[in-house]
């Protein structure tokens, strides 16, 4: 008998399949009318969120089983949407575990707070990619004081008491990023931006951190111009990138530090500016491989969804049980250019 994982259900229209699984509406369609032009581990978790949106809404506990919920971002990241497939994979294969994962609508902290106070009664414990806001430690702190253990994912939350955090060290992140921007600038010499997701993640401020530390060290010459908080959207990426190239002629190179790659590369494209100017960003993902393959991007510093998923069903198990000394789970941080792309998973 293997574990059982589900995903908070709504009407199965096709754009709210698109939203909670992490793609577009044009990939949902393909998907559901069997049409090619999808990979296979991405066919497959589309008809898994069109599948749990079709069944009885619900949230319906097995008895005998750990229910553990989990809280992802909603929107189109790419990331986001590996991470919700492998949490799914990794709950198929235990035989102990009852998961849900909870796609919000969004990466607003009144919203991850309200989720939080009103998970189901057999929840027994919490995995979170949140803010580090005031509102969302509250929610937490109450979870916690309550007896349900609560783990942070990819980004960590600051003075609350989980049990354990899983995913890189972003520190070290953001000054791979640096270092490898400041190799790849002729010179490195010049004006570069940086896109971030949304700074109130805890992760992307310490990314931005080591990204302007390193330069500070090694790369004096390379000048920061422009801090763009995008909040994981693509189009608002897309149009502040667009702006920069316009202002900016001497604009040498973009670390997007969260989401957005899309519409960096769109804005890239339009301006004839792909091959010109160094990109670099975060995670490996149908998207970005194609953005290195066509040369859109120079670097992707990747970290591993699969290991984190069995990582934070693992942990928050072992929390369950009592067991004491659950270290962090650090997870390496693999450079990615288009000669080294890995075998898809």
């Amino acid at each position: 008998m293997t574990g059982k994982c589900h995903v908070v259900k709504s009407r199965p229209k096709v754009d709210e399949i698109a939203r909670m699984a992490g793609v577009s509406k044009a990939t949902v369609d393909r998907v559901l009318n069997n049409r090619p032009g999808v990979q296979e581990h991405t066919r497959a978790h589309v008809m898994a969120i069109a599948a749990s949106l079709a069944e009885t809404p619900g949230e319906v506990s097995n008895p005998g089983k750990i229910g553990l919920d989990f809280i992802l971002p909603g929107g189109t990241n790419p990331f986001i949407a590996d991470l919700a497939l492998h949490l799914e994979r990794q709950a198929a294969v235990r035989p102990d575990v009852d998961v849900i994962i909870h796609r919000l609508n969004g990466i607003e902290p009144e919203e991850i707070a309200e989720k939080l106070t009103s998970l189901r009664p057999s929840c027994k414990g919490v995995g979170l990619i949140g803010l580090d806001s005031p509102a969302v430690r509250e929610a937490l702190r109450q979870r916690i004081a309550a007896g349900v253990p609560v783990l942070t994912l990819v980004s960590d939350i600051s003075h609350v008491g989980r049990v354990s955090y899983v995913g890189i060290d972003n520190r070290a992140a953001g000054r791979l990023a640096g270092y490898l921007i400041g190799r790849f600038v002729p010179g490195a010499r010049g004006k570069i931006a940086l896109i971030a997701g949304a700074l109130a993640y805890r992760g992307h401020e310490e990314r931005e951190m080591g990204f302007r530390h390193v330069l500070d060290e090694r790369f004096p010459l390379l000048e920061i111009i422009a801090v763009r908080e995008v909040k994981e959207n693509p189009e608002r990426a897309y149009s502040e990138v667009r702006t920069l190239l316009a202002e900016e002629p001497e604009l040498v190179a973009i670390y997007c530090i969260g989401a957005g790659h899309a519409g960096i590369a769109r804005a890239l494209k339009e301006a004839g500016r792909e091959k010109s100017l160094i990109f670099v960003g975060h995670d490996l993902t149908d998207d970005t491989r194609q953005y290195l393959l066509s040369g859109v991007m120079d670097a992707v510093i990747d970290q591993n969804a699969g290991v984190e998923a069995r990582e934070a069903i693992d942990r928050l198990v072992r929390a369950t049980r009592n067991e004491t000394s659950i270290s962090a789970a650090t997870i390496r941080i693999q450079s990615v250019f288009s000669e080294n792309i890995p075998a898809d998973a």
